[in-house]
């Protein structure tokens, strides 16, 4: 764990660059996004908080990593709750203008990467199988790069 991150629990500006990966059948899909967000820390948890904006406005991400483990909540113009801990299968929930929807992940990797050198510098990576009401809608592989701005 950084001790820099322990020491200072505020919110650190963060540059986040996000590369999602969406293999569906023979399909595949590729989404960058960069953005600027907050890092900080609360226990044993780290977060890290951005906005993306979208055709339906803006989406508010935080992702909670803590060992073994990950949530990611997205709120405001799209709602969202997604669980991950390697080799389970976990519940999550997409509120839809239809209902809410239930969402279900099967986490093949989770790996927080962080230098333990001064400034936050790191990277998260999660590869998952997502399923929507019991059907799998593809497996994604998302890499998160975080660095203090």
């Amino acid at each position: 764990m950084n001790a820099l991150a322990t020491a200072r629990a505020e919110q650190i500006p963060v540059k986040i660059e996000l590369k999602t990966k969406i293999k569906h059948d023979e399909q595949q899909e590729t989404y960058e996004l960069v953005a600027f967000g907050r890092y900080y820390q609360k226990g044993k948890s780290i977060y890290i908080k951005y906005d993306e904006i979208q055709e339906e406005g803006t989406v508010n991400t935080i992702v909670k990593i803590t060992e073994g483990e990950a949530v990611i909540l997205r709120s405001g113009a799209l709602k969202m709750r997604l669980s991950f801990i390697k080799g389970n299968e976990m519940n999550g929930s997409y509120d839809s203008p239809y209902g809410t929807l239930l969402l279900t992940t099967r986490t093949k990797e989770l790996q927080l990467d962080q230098s333990s050198e001064g400034k936050i510098d790191g990277h998260f990576d999660l590869r998952y199988q997502l399923l929507m009401q019991g059907s799998s809608v593809g497996v994604y592989e998302m890499n998160i790069k975080f660095k203090e701005e």
